[in-house]
C-alpha cells in the first residue's frame, strides 16, 4: 500500500500528508441504519476477498469504511478493500450485497491511529477532529477508517489498530 496507508507504525498524533488516489472494491449503502452496521460489515468482509480473487483482483490493504457524511442514525457509507486493479463489473456477494468499483480520494489528508476496541472509536474521532482544528486545518468529506488489525475471536480488543483518515481542504498558500 502506498503511504500513508501502508504505515507500519501507528500515528500517535494527527499527521497531515498527501495521499494517492487508490482503487477500491466496495459495497455502497445510502441511509444505512447505524444499528445494522455490523451486519453490513460481516456480510461484506466475510465474502469479499474470495469474490475479488475469483475476479482476478486482490486486496492491497486492510478493510475500510468510508463515510460521505457524518453518521447519526443512518450513514452514507462504502465498505470494502483497496485493490490492485479497478473492478470492471459488479459482483454480487452471497450476502446479497453488490460490490462496485470506487476510489479512496487522493489529496491532503489528516490521519491518526486508534489503538483499542471499536467502542473507543467515537472518542478517538472527537480527539482527532479537535487536533485537526487546532492545527488550523479544515476537515472535509469523505472520512474513513482502515481496520489495520483484522478482528477475530483470538484478537485482544485492546490491541486492535484502526487508522482514522479525513480529507482536508486544499491549502490556498
Amino acid at each position: 500500500m502506498p503511504p500513508p496507508y501502508g504505515a507500519t507504525e501507528p500515528a500517535s498524533a494527527c499527521t497531515v500528508t498527501e495521499a494517492p488516489e487508490v482503487p477500491t472494491a466496495v459495497v455502497t449503502q445510502r441511509d444505512f441504519p447505524m444499528y445494522e452496521m455490523s451486519t453490513l460489515m460481516d456480510g461484506t468482509f466475510s465474502h469479499l476477498v474470495s469474490a475479488l480473487e475469483e475476479a482476478g483482483i486482490h486486496p492491497i490493504g486492510p478493510a475500510f469504511a468510508l463515510h460521505h457524511r457524518a453518521p447519526v442514525s443512518t450513514a452514507d457509507v462504502e465498505v470494502g478493500f483497496p485493490v490492485d486493479a479497478p473492478l470492471r463489473e459488479p459482483i454480487t456477494l452471497p450476502s446479497g450485497y453488490e460490490v462496485t468499483a470506487s476510489v479512496l480520494p487522493g489529496g491532503r489528508v489528516g490521519w491518526v491511529s486508534h489503538i483499542g476496541g471499536y467502542g473507543g472509536l467515537a472518542e478517538s474521532w472527537g480527539a482527532f477532529t479537535e487536533d485537526v482544528g487546532e492545527s488550523e486545518e479544515q476537515m472535509t468529506y469523505p472520512f474513513w477508517e482502515f481496520y489495520v488489525t483484522p478482528p477475530s475471536p483470538d484478537v485482544n480488543p485492546a490491541s486492535l489498530r484502526t487508522d482514522l483518515f479525513s480529507l482536508l481542504e486544499p491549502r490556498s498558500d
